[in-house]
Protein backbone atom coordinates (compact mmCIF):
# COMPACT_ATOMS: atom_id res chain seq x y z
CA UNK A 1 0.00 0.00 0.00
CA UNK A 2 1.55 3.18 -1.06
CA UNK A 3 0.69 6.18 1.18
CA UNK A 4 0.58 10.06 -0.08
CA UNK A 5 2.29 11.73 3.61
CA UNK A 6 1.90 14.96 3.97
CA UNK A 7 4.70 16.89 6.81
CA UNK A 8 3.77 20.25 8.26
CA UNK A 9 7.04 21.84 9.39
CA UNK A 10 7.90 25.37 10.54
CA UNK A 11 11.32 27.26 10.31
CA UNK A 12 11.15 28.99 14.10
CA UNK A 13 13.44 31.62 15.44
CA UNK A 14 16.34 29.79 17.45
CA UNK A 15 15.17 30.74 20.96
CA UNK A 16 18.61 30.55 22.02
CA UNK A 17 19.46 33.84 20.41
CA UNK A 18 16.67 36.40 21.15
CA UNK A 19 17.45 39.40 21.70
CA UNK A 20 16.08 42.88 21.98
CA UNK A 21 14.95 43.44 18.48
CA UNK A 22 13.15 39.74 18.32
CA UNK A 23 9.47 41.30 18.92
CA UNK A 24 7.75 44.28 16.73
CA UNK A 25 5.84 46.56 18.03
CA UNK A 26 2.49 45.36 17.17
CA UNK A 27 3.41 41.73 19.50
CA UNK A 28 4.28 39.69 16.45
CA UNK A 29 7.69 37.92 16.06
CA UNK A 30 10.14 40.12 14.17
CA UNK A 31 11.56 37.05 12.68
CA UNK A 32 13.79 38.56 9.61
CA UNK A 33 16.31 39.73 12.54
CA UNK A 34 16.63 36.26 14.37
CA UNK A 35 18.45 33.10 12.96
CA UNK A 36 15.97 30.72 11.67
CA UNK A 37 16.28 26.84 12.58
CA UNK A 38 14.23 23.68 11.50
CA UNK A 39 11.17 23.35 14.49
CA UNK A 40 13.05 20.55 16.39
CA UNK A 41 9.80 18.15 17.07
CA UNK A 42 8.76 18.90 13.34
CA UNK A 43 12.06 16.61 12.65
CA UNK A 44 10.61 13.83 14.87
CA UNK A 45 7.91 13.68 12.56
CA UNK A 46 10.05 13.89 9.22
CA UNK A 47 11.94 10.49 10.41
CA UNK A 48 8.14 8.94 11.03
CA UNK A 49 6.89 9.89 7.64
CA UNK A 50 10.47 8.81 6.10
CA UNK A 51 9.75 5.14 8.15
CA UNK A 52 6.63 4.81 6.78
CA UNK A 53 7.88 5.62 3.27
CA UNK A 54 10.52 3.30 3.71
CA UNK A 55 7.83 0.37 4.78
CA UNK A 56 5.30 1.31 2.17
CA UNK A 57 7.29 0.90 -1.29
CA UNK A 58 5.78 3.23 -3.65
CA UNK A 59 4.59 6.40 -0.85
CA UNK A 60 5.41 10.14 -1.29
CA UNK A 61 6.56 12.72 1.56
CA UNK A 62 5.50 16.32 1.08
CA UNK A 63 6.79 18.93 2.96
CA UNK A 64 4.34 21.59 3.90
CA UNK A 65 5.72 25.07 5.33
CA UNK A 66 4.07 28.78 5.89
CA UNK A 67 6.56 31.49 6.25
CA UNK A 68 8.38 33.77 4.81
CA UNK A 69 10.38 32.79 1.66
CA UNK A 70 13.47 32.08 3.19
CA UNK A 71 11.00 28.40 4.68
CA UNK A 72 12.09 27.06 1.75
CA UNK A 73 14.85 26.66 3.47
CA UNK A 74 12.93 24.02 5.63
CA UNK A 75 11.76 22.66 2.48
CA UNK A 76 15.59 21.88 0.93
CA UNK A 77 16.84 20.47 4.31
CA UNK A 78 13.91 17.91 4.54
CA UNK A 79 14.89 16.77 1.01
CA UNK A 80 18.44 16.06 1.61
CA UNK A 81 17.29 13.80 4.40
CA UNK A 82 14.58 12.31 2.26
CA UNK A 83 11.22 13.74 1.74
CA UNK A 84 10.33 13.78 -1.97
CA UNK A 85 8.82 17.14 -2.39
CA UNK A 86 7.94 20.34 -0.45
CA UNK A 87 5.64 22.94 -0.70
CA UNK A 88 5.92 26.47 0.54
CA UNK A 89 2.95 28.94 1.78
CA UNK A 90 3.73 32.02 1.93
CA UNK A 91 1.80 35.22 1.32
CA UNK A 92 2.01 38.98 2.99
CA UNK A 93 -1.42 38.31 4.30
CA UNK A 94 -0.69 35.23 6.11
CA UNK A 95 1.47 37.40 8.52
CA UNK A 96 1.22 37.96 12.11
CA UNK A 97 -1.36 34.61 12.43
CA UNK A 98 -1.95 33.12 16.08
CA UNK A 99 -2.78 29.58 15.70
CA UNK A 100 -6.37 29.99 14.88
CA UNK A 101 -5.68 31.09 11.22
CA UNK A 102 -2.52 29.35 10.91
CA UNK A 103 -4.18 26.24 11.51
CA UNK A 104 -7.30 27.51 8.69
CA UNK A 105 -4.29 28.55 5.82
CA UNK A 106 -2.53 25.20 6.32
CA UNK A 107 -6.06 23.32 6.20
CA UNK A 108 -6.99 24.84 2.77
CA UNK A 109 -3.37 24.41 1.63
CA UNK A 110 -4.20 20.48 2.53
CA UNK A 111 -7.33 20.91 1.02
CA UNK A 112 -5.36 22.12 -2.24
CA UNK A 113 -3.08 19.38 -2.27
CA UNK A 114 -6.17 16.87 -2.07
CA UNK A 115 -5.41 13.36 -2.11
CA UNK A 116 -3.81 12.39 1.07
CA UNK A 117 -3.59 9.53 3.54
CA UNK A 118 -1.60 11.14 6.62
CA UNK A 119 -0.25 14.17 7.94
CA UNK A 120 2.69 14.37 10.63
CA UNK A 121 3.59 17.09 12.19
CA UNK A 122 5.40 18.35 15.29
CA UNK A 123 3.40 18.57 18.39
CA UNK A 124 4.56 22.04 18.87
CA UNK A 125 6.93 24.79 17.57
CA UNK A 126 9.27 26.42 20.23
CA UNK A 127 8.40 29.57 19.06
CA UNK A 128 4.78 29.42 20.63
CA UNK A 129 4.74 26.31 22.47
CA UNK A 130 0.75 25.93 22.38
CA UNK A 131 0.56 22.18 20.56
CA UNK A 132 -2.46 23.52 19.29
CA UNK A 133 -2.10 24.01 15.21
CA UNK A 134 -1.70 20.14 14.34
CA UNK A 135 -5.49 19.32 16.17
CA UNK A 136 -6.80 22.55 14.75
CA UNK A 137 -6.12 21.32 11.55
CA UNK A 138 -7.43 18.36 12.06
CA UNK A 139 -10.76 19.72 13.30
CA UNK A 140 -10.85 21.80 10.71
CA UNK A 141 -10.45 19.29 7.77
CA UNK A 142 -13.32 16.54 9.73
CA UNK A 143 -10.45 14.28 10.01
CA UNK A 144 -9.29 12.14 13.60
CA UNK A 145 -6.23 13.31 15.48
CA UNK A 146 -3.35 11.21 17.61
CA UNK A 147 -1.40 13.44 19.84
CA UNK A 148 1.52 12.95 21.41
CA UNK A 149 3.26 10.40 18.79
CA UNK A 150 6.48 8.82 20.02
CA UNK A 151 6.20 5.89 17.22
CA UNK A 152 4.01 4.67 14.61
CA UNK A 153 3.81 1.31 15.09
CA UNK A 154 1.77 0.05 12.24
CA UNK A 155 0.02 1.33 9.38
CA UNK A 156 -2.23 -1.29 7.27
CA UNK A 157 -6.05 -1.51 6.28
CA UNK A 158 -6.91 2.17 6.20
CA UNK A 159 -5.69 2.56 9.82
CA UNK A 160 -2.74 3.73 11.75
CA UNK A 161 -1.56 2.58 15.15
CA UNK A 162 0.34 4.65 16.73
CA UNK A 163 2.25 4.64 20.62
CA UNK A 164 1.41 7.86 22.54
CA UNK A 165 3.46 9.23 25.47
CA UNK A 166 1.43 10.15 27.87
CA UNK A 167 2.34 12.04 31.58
CA UNK A 168 2.10 8.81 33.74
CA UNK A 169 2.56 6.36 31.01
CA UNK A 170 2.37 5.09 27.10
CA UNK A 171 -1.02 4.29 25.62
CA UNK A 172 -1.12 2.66 22.11
CA UNK A 173 -4.35 3.93 20.12
CA UNK A 174 -5.62 3.04 16.49
CA UNK A 175 -7.02 5.53 14.03
CA UNK A 176 -8.47 5.80 10.92
CA UNK A 177 -7.18 7.24 7.72
CA UNK A 178 -6.90 9.81 6.76
CA UNK A 179 -5.48 11.33 10.14
CA UNK A 180 -3.37 14.11 11.96
CA UNK A 181 -0.48 12.91 14.19
CA UNK A 182 1.49 14.98 15.71
CA UNK A 183 4.43 13.79 17.77
CA UNK A 184 6.69 13.93 20.73
CA UNK A 185 10.55 15.39 20.85
CA UNK A 186 10.94 12.15 22.75
CA UNK A 187 10.14 10.20 19.13
CA UNK A 188 13.40 9.03 17.29
CA UNK A 189 15.86 11.51 16.07
CA UNK A 190 15.55 12.70 12.11
CA UNK A 191 18.07 10.47 10.26
CA UNK A 192 21.25 13.20 8.91
CA UNK A 193 21.80 14.39 5.76
CA UNK A 194 21.85 11.89 2.58
CA UNK A 195 25.25 13.17 1.00
CA UNK A 196 23.70 12.22 -2.58
CA UNK A 197 20.48 13.52 -1.95
CA UNK A 198 22.22 17.12 -1.13
CA UNK A 199 24.51 17.05 -4.48
CA UNK A 200 21.60 16.49 -6.47
CA UNK A 201 19.35 19.07 -4.77
CA UNK A 202 21.62 21.83 -3.45
CA UNK A 203 20.26 23.69 -6.15
CA UNK A 204 16.27 23.26 -5.50
CA UNK A 205 15.21 26.83 -5.13
CA UNK A 206 11.24 28.34 -4.46
CA UNK A 207 9.65 30.74 -6.96
CA UNK A 208 11.13 33.61 -4.92
CA UNK A 209 14.97 32.59 -4.90
CA UNK A 210 14.82 31.92 -8.63
CA UNK A 211 14.38 36.00 -9.00
CA UNK A 212 17.46 36.19 -7.14
CA UNK A 213 19.62 33.52 -8.56
CA UNK A 214 22.14 33.82 -12.02
CA UNK A 215 20.88 33.83 -15.67
CA UNK A 216 22.56 30.52 -15.18
CA UNK A 217 21.43 28.63 -11.70
CA UNK A 218 17.88 30.27 -12.93
CA UNK A 219 18.07 28.30 -16.35
CA UNK A 220 19.02 24.77 -14.46
CA UNK A 221 16.16 25.27 -11.82
CA UNK A 222 14.42 25.40 -14.95
CA UNK A 223 15.24 22.54 -16.82
CA UNK A 224 14.86 20.25 -13.33
CA UNK A 225 12.09 19.86 -12.52
CA UNK A 226 12.53 18.25 -9.10
CA UNK A 227 14.65 21.76 -8.87
CA UNK A 228 11.69 23.43 -8.41
CA UNK A 229 10.12 24.49 -5.05
CA UNK A 230 6.73 25.63 -5.66
CA UNK A 231 4.94 28.39 -3.58
CA UNK A 232 1.66 28.66 -2.87
CA UNK A 233 -0.31 31.97 -2.20
CA UNK A 234 -3.39 32.45 0.16
CA UNK A 235 -5.38 33.10 -2.96
CA UNK A 236 -4.19 30.06 -4.35
CA UNK A 237 -5.65 28.06 -1.49
CA UNK A 238 -8.84 29.86 -1.35
CA UNK A 239 -8.29 30.92 1.73
CA UNK A 240 -11.23 33.56 3.33
CA UNK A 241 -8.79 37.14 3.88
CA UNK A 242 -11.56 37.46 7.34
CA UNK A 243 -9.47 34.13 8.39
CA UNK A 244 -5.74 34.51 7.91
CA UNK A 245 -3.26 36.65 8.58
CA UNK A 246 -3.62 39.45 11.78
CA UNK A 247 -7.20 39.99 10.31
CA UNK A 248 -8.33 36.10 11.07
CA UNK A 249 -6.20 36.47 14.46
CA UNK A 250 -8.16 36.92 17.78
CA UNK A 251 -5.10 36.38 20.10
CA UNK A 252 -3.36 39.74 20.48
CA UNK A 253 -0.33 40.83 22.30
CA UNK A 254 -1.61 43.54 24.79
CA UNK A 255 1.85 44.63 25.81
CA UNK A 256 5.80 43.53 25.52
CA UNK A 257 8.41 43.95 28.41
CA UNK A 258 12.01 42.86 28.04
CA UNK A 259 13.47 41.18 31.21
CA UNK A 260 16.58 41.65 31.90
CA UNK A 261 17.71 39.61 34.40
CA UNK A 262 20.78 40.62 37.00
CA UNK A 263 23.03 39.21 39.49
CA UNK A 264 21.85 41.68 42.20
CA UNK A 265 23.27 40.08 45.33
CA UNK A 266 25.52 37.41 46.01
CA UNK A 267 26.17 35.19 49.23
CA UNK A 268 28.45 32.39 50.45
CA UNK A 269 27.97 29.62 52.44
CA UNK A 270 29.94 27.78 54.43
CA UNK A 271 29.42 23.73 54.90
CA UNK A 272 26.86 24.86 57.70
CA UNK A 273 23.27 23.04 58.28
CA UNK A 274 22.23 25.74 59.86
CA UNK A 275 22.78 27.90 57.31
CA UNK A 276 21.91 25.98 54.33
CA UNK A 277 18.56 25.63 56.49
CA UNK A 278 18.20 29.43 56.72
CA UNK A 279 18.53 30.38 53.56
CA UNK A 280 15.67 27.19 52.36
CA UNK A 281 13.16 29.33 54.11
CA UNK A 282 14.43 32.62 53.38
CA UNK A 283 13.57 31.35 49.74
CA UNK A 284 10.24 29.52 50.53
CA UNK A 285 8.95 32.77 52.39
CA UNK A 286 9.73 35.10 49.26
CA UNK A 287 8.44 32.35 47.07
CA UNK A 288 11.63 31.66 45.04
CA UNK A 289 11.34 28.29 45.97
CA UNK A 290 8.19 25.99 47.04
Amino acid sequence: MSLNIIVLAKQVPDTRNVGKDAMKEDGTINRAALPAIFNPEDLNALEQALRLKETHPGSKVTMLTMGLPRAAEVVREAIYRGADAGIVLTDRALGGADTLATSYSLAQAVKKFGNYDIILGGRQAIDGDTAQVGPQIAEKLGIPQVTYAEEIVDLKDGKVTVRRRLEHGVETVVAPLPCVVTVNGSAAECRPRNAKRVMKYKYAASTSEVKNLSEVAAARVAAYPELNIPEWSAAYVDADPEQIGLAGSPTKVKAIENVVFTAKESRCLENNDQQIEELIKELIVNHTIG
